[in-house]
């Protein structure tokens, strides 16, 4: 019920001009009163946007008195070690290296290089037979969405 509450106000907030590239990934409301918002932008979030939405939302709960005088509220990014949830991050991170884990175990890693409502597809450098030698091949894989279990984004240091 209170997590609805949020969602609604994090909806409203997104409508306005300064906050529109917003989203929220993921809420997660803790049995010692607390509640942890991550949200994301289609540009990369910014921790004054994080700041100016936790307070927005500490006024309304602060009003309501949904938690009592003592909880703690975290807004913050998920963090590039966390996995994608939305299409919008998806969409983010086209270019970007991924690993893939799919519903059947398989890991698979490559550049994100498209996606749509339903897939992503991933170029992905493998080793085939050729002759007796092996070489380097460049092939692109076409991953459903409902057959992910997760991606991950890779980090890289390389220039």
């Amino acid at each position: 019920m209170i997590e609805q509450k949020i969602i609604d106000l994090l909806d409203q907030k997104f409508k306005e001009e300064d906050f529109s590239d917003c989203f929220l990934v993921d809420l997660q409301l803790h049995a010692n009163q607390r509640l942890e918002v991550f949200l994301d932008s289609d540009v990369g979030i910014t921790f004054e946007k994080c700041r100016k939405i936790s307070r927005y939302l500490e006024e309304y709960i602060d009003e309501e008195d949904w938690f009592g005088p003592k909880y703690t509220l975290d807004v913050s990014s998920p963090g590039i070690t966390r996995p994608l949830k939305k299409l919008r991050q998806y969409n983010k991170n086209i270019g970007r290296k991924v690993e893939v884990k799919t519903n059947d175990g398989e890991k698979k890693t490559g550049l994100l290089i498209a996606v749509t409502d339903t897939e992503i597809t991933l170029e992905e450098k493998v080793r085939v037979k050729e002759g007796k030698r092996k070489k380097t091949a460049i092939i692109q894989t076409v991953i459903p969405f409902d057959e992910i279990e997760k991606t991950v984004v890779q980090i890289s240091f390389k220039k």
